[in-house]
């Protein structure tokens, strides 16, 4: 295959994926003030990725992340299965490596992506990075309903924990994931001090 063919093939793809996202994303919204289409952030981790030279499956499982997790509760779910079928096992592995187990409770997930960050494959833990960065400017800029500056302040900290782990693969990601952290940080300690 040549160069022209392969960049083709990997925009073609890219595409299938954004469009199964779309779809499976279609009744979803953000947590935010703004509750954008779900669909926006799956494309913005993508977008980080592809602006940071991530390998094209990284690309692809970056819009395919959150399609097993957040249509568990929808009247067909997706599943890993479907993954492969339509992207390959390499996608679908990805997607697995990122996935959290929704049976499992909130804080043993959070503790898990700490604790598996640092030997998940190197395109996971960039699909990861971007995730963080994705979530947490959004933590800034239009938190989720009902989370007060402790528990933003709590996500910020602990995105921070999963970075750590996730860092070394892509050192641009990392440097920008380090930019996203410290504004979120300073727009946070702003907005917690005391005013007056």
């Amino acid at each position: 295959m040549d160069a022209i063919s392969q960049i083709e093939s990997e925009s073609q793809g890219i595409l299938r994926a954004a469009v199964f996202a779309a779809r499976i994303h279609a009744g979803h919204r953000r947590k935010g003030s703004a509750a954008e289409p779900y669909v926006n952030h799956v494309l913005e981790v993508a977008e980080i990725l592809a602006a940071h030279g991530a390998p094209s499956a990284a690309i692809i499982a970056a819009l395919l992340h959150d399609t097993v997790e957040d249509s568990d509760e929808d009247p067909e779910p997706c599943t890993l299965a479907q993954i492969e079928a339509a992207f390959g096992a390499e996608v679908a592995g990805l997607v697995a490596e990122v996935s959290d187990d929704k049976s499992l409770p909130k804080e043993v997930r959070k503790g898990l992506q700490v604790r598996h960050a640092p030997h998940a494959s190197d395109a996971a833990k960039q699909l990861k990075l971007a995730d963080k960065i994705s979530n947490l400017r959004a933590i800034a800029a239009s938190p989720p309903k009902g989370w007060d500056h402790a528990r933003r302040l709590e996500y910020v900290g602990w995105a921070g924990r999963v970075a750590a782990g996730a860092k070394g693969a892509n050192p641009a990601l990392d440097a920008l994931f380090e930019v996203t952290y410290r504004d979120a940080v300073q727009r946070l300690a702003a907005e917690g001090w005391p005013h007056g």
